[in-house]
């Protein structure tokens, strides 16, 4: 369980200087619409570390994820605490590379690539409770999609892991595009689907981050408690399509139907 611990916390410092660099470079470039490039970023970069690390510890590296596996009994209670202390050691560590190393007028400009509500460029951004609902709906999609398979032994089998790592690192930058083209707000950094990922910038780089920082753990967290609730009602198998189904518009019947209707009568 410590190996596995020390694996999410190098994971996730990892994850959150590579990402964080990659989206900050994304929105600086010359390209006339960059919210474009940042779900493709997501994407490729979510996909290699999940490849990586789901052998090793399940991959989780994010607060999300451990508290739906330890709701779903994936792990234990003692585990997912670890887990997620973890998580936010290594955000921690992550953005103060970040910190140290990124040009500071950058680091300002985004906020150090932090979950912001209101950016420093403007005097506006989304609502807390738009905020809340665009979190709940995203982390929501990105468990229906991708946690479901993830969690699903038989399908996860049969498709590899490569596929599930692929699905779910797709519904992760669907999420994220979602986010930051139907808002249309510039103050609004977009979901974060990750609380560590939020506390670590929050804490070194404070600020507007700390506007609304909440939106960021209680959206994930109602997301994980709906999805449990939900996939408790999930089917347990796969559908089957039986012989003799019709639709409802199918007006023939069968031959044999008034000897059955007589039968059915028959005292």
């Amino acid at each position: 369980m410590w190996k596995a611990a020390l694996t999410e916390l190098t994971a996730t410092a990892s994850l959150m200087f590579a990402l964080t660099t990659s989206i900050v470079a994304c929105l600086d470039s010359k390209e006339t619409d960059p919210k474009l490039l940042v779900p493709f970023a997501v994407f490729i970069i979510a996909f290699l570390f999940l490849v990586v690390t789901v052998p090793l510890s399940g991959g989780h590296m994010s607060p999300v994820f451990t508290f739906i596996g330890a709701l779903k009994g994936v792990v234990t209670l003692t585990r997912a605490f670890i887990y997620v202390l973890a998580q936010i050691i290594g955000s921690i560590i992550g953005f103060f590379i970040l910190k140290c190393v990124i040009d500071p007028k950058l680091a300002y400009t985004y906020s150090l690539g932090g979950c912001a509500i209101d950016g420093q460029r403007v005097s506006f951004g989304i609502k807390p409770q738009n905020a809340l609902l665009v979190e709940f709906t995203c982390t929501f999609v990105v468990l229906f999609v991708g946690v479901t398979l993830a969690f699903d032994k038989k399908r996860s089998r049969e498709l590899g892991l490569p596929m599930v790592c692929l699905v779910v690192a797709g519904s992760m930058a669907l999420a994220v595009f979602v986010s930051l083209t139907v808002t249309g707000r510039a103050g609004y950094a977009g979901v974060g689907l990750n609380p560590a990922r939020c506390l670590g910038p929050a804490l070194l780089h404070g600020g507007p981050l700390w506007h609304g920082h909440w939106v960021f753990w209680l959206g994930p967290f109602l997301a994980c408690m709906v999805y449990y609730i939900v996939s408790m009602n999930l089917p347990k198998v796969d559908l089957v399509w039986l012989e003799g189904e019709h639709d409802v518009y199918d007006t023939s019947f069968p031959k044999d139907l008034p000897e059955q209707c007589n039968a059915g009568f028959q005292v």
